[in-house]
């Protein structure tokens, strides 16, 4: 398989930003990488088909996404949109914008963690599209530089305290992690990681930390939000979609190696939580790939 076209960015060292708006009938750019950040603003583009890291969505008439990390392939391609005047703008910034400094400074906070989130893609819900619409609008036409910055500033805080921002690649796609968290989740999710290929079992888990298996169940979904058996099905489907993507593996390889141990399973569930089967994913992988 070949390697993700890393993308050279016309970000200039001497500028703290680089946007561009276009309209246009069809996406045509191939799946690729950055290692800059990149907000991504799309209206009239219902059917257009994204693809970050594994996470593989049909958008709406309005999209907006935020996409940190050098490492996280992307992109938009035409899927079943039909509009013809499909607007974009595009504004890729450096990830030391700001200095380690003025980054960890209080006023910062949200858009602290925001950009750390963002290292998994972050898709955000159309009520926070809508409070900064104007804005994007007034970026992408302001002539004065400081002003613009000044605004695009207002956009990233903005965007940083929306409660509904959502993640889009998994932690194991991606290879990084998520949050911090309680030490005790931080150990299982690590152990969970480091063994993923393995059965896995509950009570196992549990004593790493020296509870139950009732209570650690109970104590994990509520730090995390998710079942324990849930956040293991999504690590093993990250390492599986990885290497459907970066090997050139069978199917039924994939699934052992990835902790399933049955394949009929493997494909059942894996088309049920990234909406396409494991052939179908890695041959879409494959149509968008470009060889650097």
């Amino acid at each position: 398989m070949g390697k993700v076209f890393t993308e050279i960015t016309r970000l200039s060292d001497k500028d703290c930003f680089y946007i561009v708006e276009r309209h246009k009938t069809e996406f045509t750019y191939p799946l690729h990488r950055h290692k800059e950040f990149e907000l991504n603003f799309i209206e009239k583009g219902k059917g257009v088909r994204r693809i970050v890291g594994d996470s593989v969505e049909e958008i709406g008439d309005y999209e907006l996404v935020l996409i940190g990390g050098a490492d996280l392939e992307h992109v938009w391609e035409q899927g079943k949109c039909r509009s013809k005047d499909i607007r974009e703008i595009t504004i890729q910034f450096s990830g030391d914008i700001f200095g380690t400094e003025l980054l960890s400074k209080n006023q910062f906070a949200s858009i602290r963690r925001m950009l750390r989130r963002a290292e998994h893609g972050l898709a955000f819900p159309l009520s926070s599209i809508m409070k900064v619409y104007s804005t994007l609008d007034d970026i992408a036409n302001e002539n004065e530089r400081f002003v613009q910055f000044l605004k695009f500033l207002y956009v990233l805080y903005e965007l940083s305290i929306s409660d509904d921002a959502r993640v889009l690649a998994s932690s194991s796609f991606a290879h990084t992690a998520r949050s911090n968290e309680s030490r005790r989740v931080e150990k299982v999710k690590q152990y969970i990681n480091d063994h993923y290929a393995k059965p896995l079992k509950l009570a196992d888990l549990a004593g790493l930390v020296g509870m139950s298996p009732v209570s650690f169940s109970r104590f994990f979904r509520q730090r995390t939000g998710r079942t324990l058996s849930d956040y293991i099905v999504d690590i093993r489907l990250g390492y599986a979609a990885r290497m459907l993507v970066d090997s050139s593996k069978n199917i039924s390889e994939i699934c052992y190696e990835s902790g399933f141990n049955n394949l009929s399973n493997f494909n059942r569930t894996f088309k049920s939580k990234r909406n396409y089967t494991p052939r179908d994913f890695r041959a879409m992988f494959k149509k968008n790939k470009v060889i650097v």
